[in-house]
């Protein structure tokens, strides 16, 4: 093992064992207690200093500077970064003073976890600071950091390979404290979700992560064999169905935080695992569920930023109520100069052809449609806009529209170019539901890997009634990446698929 470690690991090892030898644990098992965090003493020492006499905290060195016989060192807890002043001949824990000393000035270093207990003042420089006078060691590190950089007062990655933040979150977490913000904000979306759904009385539930079918979306599985009942099972790519026959059971609303999985490409908006936000709710229709979209996401954007006007990227884009509608057709209209609601498939394909969109004879009048929409309409769509009125053939869950032949009651939410919700009124006609999916079993024949199967099951349940309900899917990752102004999903999930390494990898393309 020694021949594959650095100078730097050599050292710290060799500082574990003389720490060992000097009779002190570097890996102390009994609980330290901490009465006050970094942030807390910066954010409120000036208020309230008699408060801060007696501290006692624990984190991780992130820098230290030797003058003399004291030292400056810099900690950094799960709030952010205080320093430290550390005087050698006062950090006495119970009769330890000699030997700690020594373990100070010797063998302590920048990544090592350190619990200490003081007092806090204010250096002649104006620095708010705790003065030590106990210091113990909680946690040894053997591996050095990498180095932030500083440049001119701007901070860059430490990360001289941007791939190996997603490889070693840890690390990132560690030593970029914007990516710890990133994960922090993400919690609360959640949390801010969950608080505007349960308060207009909707549960929230779980359904299956193994399938033994798959469906509620157009996406290729990955699949799986279970040994006991020797058959073949799916991850869910959607919980769609299963929430579908709760309300078929009587629930009035439902919703659930689903991990869903796709076997599809990756770039940085696609992830082989991600999450999204399912809820159907009884006698609602598509109409509804857009103002409650717009409610809910301007309440996440308030929570989160205390305004509706959010900066991503070059844009600046206000997620104030009421947010722009169009059909796609209009978008498409608008966008790509072309009127597309009366033509056949063959002329889809010619006109496809004709934009520069990539088309194939696998594909149905559906995916021609949402490829000229995908290609033409949507990256032009910036502020946060409905796109309403899809044709049937790319909607096989949703109703027929009620006005318009060949279409369905179907939106997408559309923001900075890309989709960030999905819904319907739902489709509760059993037997228009079945010819939708003998449908996609044709198109399944011609070659779409992404058709959708028939489900008996769900049919059944749709057989004993459904209310007219309305459903969303919303992607949690996607509203988390905008809500956080984040280039790629990667800055969004803790652990992101990767290729192996040393393997090029797309999750880094524009």
């Amino acid at each position: 093992m020694a021949e594959n470690l650095s100078e730097q690991e050599i050292v710290r090892r060799h500082s574990l064992e003389e720490i060992r030898k000097l009779g002190i644990d570097p890996y102390p098992a009994d609980t330290y207690e901490i009465n006050v965090s970094a942030k807390g003493i910066l954010d409120n020492y000036e208020k309230r200093k008699l408060d801060y006499q007696n501290v006692s905290i624990a984190g991780r060195i992130m820098s230290r500077r030797v003058m003399g016989n004291a030292s400056f060192v810099e900690l950094q807890d799960v709030t952010g970064r205080i320093q430290l002043y550390v005087k050698r001949d006062e950090i006495c824990p119970g009769e330890d003073k000699t030997l700690y000393n020594q373990v100070f000035k010797k063998y302590l270093d920048i990544g090592d976890i350190i619990g200490v207990k003081g007092y806090v003042f204010t250096t002649k420089v104006g620095e708010i600071s705790i003065h030590v006078s106990e210091l113990k060691v909680l946690c040894k590190s053997l591996r050095p950091l990498p180095i932030v950089k500083e440049k001119e007062g701007e901070t860059f990655d430490a990360f001289t390979d941007a791939e190996q933040r997603y490889r070693q979150r840890s690390l990132d977490l560690i030593v970029n404290p914007g990516a710890m913000e990133v994960f922090i904000k993400r919690s609360r979306i959640v949390n801010s979700i969950r608080e505007f759904l349960n308060e207009k009385d909707n549960l929230e539930v779980e359904t299956p992560v193994l399938q033994p079918l798959y469906g509620g979306a157009a996406a290729r599985p990955f699949k799986t064999h279970h040994n006991a009942l020797d058959m073949p099972l799916y991850l869910r790519i959607a919980n769609e169905l299963y929430l579908k026959r709760l309300i078929v059971g009587g629930f009035k609303g439902v919703y659930e935080f689903a991990k869903d999985f796709r076997n599809e490409g990756m770039d940085r908006f696609h992830n082989p695992e991600f999450t999204q936000m399912e809820l159907y709710v009884a006698y609602k229709d598509y109409n509804w569920m857009m103002d409650l979209v717009e409610e809910m996401v301007e309440k996440v954007a308030l929570d989160l930023h205390e305004t509706t006007a959010i900066q991503v990227g070059e844009n600046e884009i206000n997620f104030k109520r009421p947010w722009k509608r169009m059909t796609m057709f209009e978008a498409i209209k608008t966008y790509a100069g072309v009127d597309i609601s009366k033509m056949d498939e063959k002329e889809l394909f010619e006109t496809a052809k004709s934009l520069g969109v990539h088309v194939d004879e696998k594909m149905g009048k559906g995916k021609v449609i949402d490829e000229i929409f995908g290609e033409k309409a949507e990256p032009n769509l910036i502020q946060p806009t409905f796109i309403t009125d899809y044709p049937i053939e790319m909607s096989p869950l949703a109703k027929k529209h009620r006005e318009h032949e060949g279409l369905v009651e179907r939106f997408e939410a559309i923001c900075n170019g890309k989709e960030l919700c999905n819904a319907f009124s739902e489709l509760n006609d059993p037997e228009d539901q079945r010819e939708r999916f003998e449908h996609q079993l044709e198109l399944g024949e011609k070659g779409d890997e992404e058709a959708m199967v028939l489900d008996e099951e769900f049919l059944r349940a749709i057989e004993y009634g459904m209310p007219p309900t309305a459903g969303l899917g919303i992607g949690i990752d996607r509203l988390v990446m905008i809500m956080t102004n984040s280039h790629s999903i990667q800055d969004v999930i803790f652990f992101p698929q990767m290729r192996p390494k040393g393997e090029h990898s797309p999750t880094l393309k524009k």
